[in-house]
C-alpha cells in the first residue's frame, strides 16, 4: 500500500482514494501509478500514525515540497490532511501544498479556506475549464451544477489565507482561446495560471 511516493523532487501524500468527481482526464482512468510509486490504489485508508510513520523512511532533505494529492481527493480526509500537515511543518519544516479540485467546502460542508492559515503554503485548484457546462461535462461531479461556481469560491477564499493559489488546466484538453479565458479568470480571482501537462 503505497501512501507516500516521489514526483520529481517533491514527496506525495496518497492519503485516499475517495473522489466527488470522475474527471475524463484522470490518471486512475487509465493507470495505478506515478511517478516512481507503487500502485495508488488503497487497500484502506492509512491511519493519521501509519502516515507520520512512513515518513520516517524518507531522507526528508532530498525533497522540496510535501504535496497532498495521490488518487482521490485529500480534502476527503481534510481533518486528517491538516494534522499530518500540522506534522510535516513542524518536524521537517517542508512547504505544504495541497492539489484539489477545489470541492472542498462542498465535501465537508463548511469553508475549510480559513483552516489552511499557516498550514499551506500552496493550493493548486483544478480548474480545466472556463465554462461552467464544458467544466461539468468534463469532470462528472457528483455535487452537479454547483460545482463550479463552489470551485471558483474555494480558490478565490484560499487567496486570502494561502501565500500561494495555483489554477490549472491540462493541456490540449481545451483550446488556446479558452485557456486565454481561463487566464482571465485567475486574475479576477488573484491566482496564478499554469497548465499542466497530459499524461497518458
Amino acid at each position: 500500500m503505497e501512501i507516500l511516493y516521489k514526483v520529481h523532487n517533491n514527496l506525495y501524500v496518497n492519503l485516499t482514494n475517495k473522489c466527488p468527481y470522475a474527471c475524463t482526464f484522470c490518471l486512475r482512468q487509465t493507470m495505478d501509478r506515478i511517478g516512481e510509486s507503487d500502485r495508488l490504489w488503497l487497500e484502506r485508508e492509512p491511519s493519521v500514525d501509519e502516515v507520520k510513520k512512513e515518513f520516517e523512511k524518507f531522507d526528508m532533505t532530498q525533497y522540496n515540497e510535501v504535496v497532498f494529492c495521490g488518487f482521490g481527493e485529500p480534502t476527503e480526509r481534510f481533518d486528517a490532511l491538516k494534522e499530518v500537515a500540522a506534522f510535516v511543518k513542524e518536524k521537517y519544516n517542508k512547504p505544504i501544498r495541497i492539489n484539489t479540485n477545489g470541492a472542498g467546502s462542498l465535501i465537508n460542508g463548511r469553508d475549510i479556506a480559513p483552516e489552511l492559515k499557516g498550514l499551506v503554503d500552496t493550493v493548486s485548484v483544478s480548474l480545466n475549464h472556463p465554462e461552467k457546462e464544458e467544466y461539468l461535462k468534463l469532470v462528472r461531479s457528483k455535487f452537479g451544477e454547483e460545482s463550479f461556481d463552489a470551485m471558483l469560491s474555494f480558490a478565490k477564499a484560499c487567496t486570502k489565507y494561502v501565500p500561494h493559489v495555483v489554477m490549472t488546466t491540462v493541456d490540449t484538453t481545451i483550446s488556446h482561446e479558452q485557456e486565454a479565458q481561463c487566464k482571465k479568470i485567475c486574475d479576477e480571482i488573484g491566482a496564478a495560471y499554469r497548465i499542466r501537462p497530459w499524461e497518458d
